[in-house]
């Protein structure tokens, strides 16, 4: 066995939305391959690291990659061969250094998580081993709740909801097999009921129906009605998530102050019922939501800069639901410590590109969970049929993962690789159910 790198390459492919991306082998001595392919987000937060594109407008419309893809083979490539693979945490401290700025806009966040998640890959291959045991250890027996995506807005579909995801959560099952056939059949009654009253079917970026509803509300209440006619119980068995994209729907202000000091609050544009909403309205409105349907989780209900409106959703909400911070933490130690001290939510979305490296994503989980908080685990609109995600969310224990609708093989190949996943595990497998939100209400 021989795990020190010996080559590496990268080749620019296409993503779910036929963008391209970057995807990268690491070889290794004793000839094991690891290859990964990066996501890309629509919906994506302003202190991401930097996603590396080469803005020729004349290809594909100034999205290819191929400065990531040569950064990886000129750059990257000449110095970590000869080192060994195993050793992930000195790798990706030698990319961050490489790199040289703070968010990974030199070489770019995508070629660099690029070649990370390959080492891993090409590690556990040599020794013989799955990724989630290779990353995770003996101790990684946890399968998560699969927050599924059947109802698509916002910027992920066009002439649906303000609000950017809705989705369900099997939350009151035995096992995570039971969870996967649950979201199925709920969105497969979705999409009865939808046709049946005469909405569209399509499907937006993450694989779910995007109709065209006189509210947002009625999205909710749809969705209620799907659950029951799936032959389940509402919040018992089958609950919803929200992930509004709240930053998406922000007109303007909002986190900011003016030349006195003072919070400037912005206004939240609901195009969809033509009225706008300040943070505190906008609060109102989803612990009316919570008062009377069977949501358990909401992420990004505010803006990412809102600290002031987090703090007070979190005071007024926080013991009734899982509060999730994405765009305003965006998988990053320094905003998660922030989040942390002022209180700010109560769990964190956890995207491996939002950081650029996979000890630094583990750190971020390690950091959520010192202080209580769950973290969940995420896929991008943007995706491959790369399922690395699937062994990370055991490795880590989590418990929980989005990965989109029940449907797109993009989608699928996640939840799939946990129905294997769950079979190698046998008795040993955990499905955490309801515990593993951050309330259980």
């Amino acid at each position: 066995m021989d795990t020190s790198i010996v080559g590496v390459d990268a080749r620019e492919i296409l993503d779910s939305r036929g963008n391209p991306t970057i995807e990268v082998d690491v070889v290794l001595g004793d000839g094991s391959i690891g290859r990964a392919a990066v996501p890309s987000g629509a919906s994506t937060g302003a202190n991401e690291a930097v996603e590396l594109r080469d803005g020729d407008k004349a290809r594909f419309g100034g999205k290819g990659v191929r400065q990531a893809v040569e950064n990886v083979v000129e750059q990257i490539g000449p110095e970590v061969e000869g080192l060994d693979a195993v050793d992930q945490a000195g790798i990706d401290q030698l990319l961050i250094e490489l790199d040289g700025t703070p968010n990974k806009g030199n070489l770019g966040a995508n070629a660099i998580l690029g070649v990370s998640l390959a080492t891993a890959h090409a590690a556990a291959a040599s020794l013989g081993m799955p990724l989630y045991r290779y990353v995770g250890g003996v101790g990684a027996r946890t399968l998560p709740v699969p927050f599924f995506n059947i109802l698509n807005g916002g910027k992920h579909a066009q002439d649906s909801t303000d609000f950017q995801e809705f989705m369900v959560a099997p939350i009151g099952v035995e096992t995570y097999a039971e969870a996967l056939r649950a979201g199925a059949e709920v969105f497969w009654a979705l999409r009865s009921i939808l046709h049946d009253e005469g909405h569209g079917i399509g499907q937006g970026d993450e694989g779910g129906f995007a109709p065209s509803l006189k509210s947002n509300e009625a999205a909710v209440e749809v969705i209620v009605r799907a659950i029951e006619k799936a032959g389940y119980k509402p919040g018992v068995d089958v609950a919803i998530g929200l992930d509004p994209a709240a930053s998406s729907i922000l007109e303007a202000g909002t986190g900011t102050t003016g030349p006195d000091g003072k919070a400037i609050t912005g206004r939240y544009r609901l195009t969809r019922e033509n009225r706008t909403l300040d943070s505190g309205e906008l609060i109102d409105l989803w612990a009316s939501w919570v008062d009377r349907y069977p949501i358990v989780s909401i992420e990004d209900g505010l803006a990412e800069d809102d600290w002031a409106g987090w703090v007070e959703l979190t005071k007024r909400l926080g013991s009734k639901v899982q509060l999730v911070g994405d765009d305003i933490v965006v998988t990053n130690p320094t905003f998660i410590q922030r989040a942390i001290d002022e209180r700010a939510m109560n769990a964190v979305l956890i995207k491996l590109n939002q950081i650029g490296t996979l000890t630094e994503t583990i750190g971020a989980i390690e950091l959520a969970r010192s202080t209580g908080w769950r973290a969940q685990v995420s896929h991008r609109s943007g995706e491959t049929e790369d399922t690395t995600i699937a062994d990370f969310v055991v490795a880590l224990g989590t418990g929980q993962i989005k990965s989109g609708a029940p449907s797109r093989s993009e989608r699928v190949a996640k939840y799939n690789r946990l129905l294997r996943i769950e079979e190698e595990l046998g008795d040993a497998a955990i499905y955490p159910g309801r515990s593993a939100l951050a309330v259980t209400r």
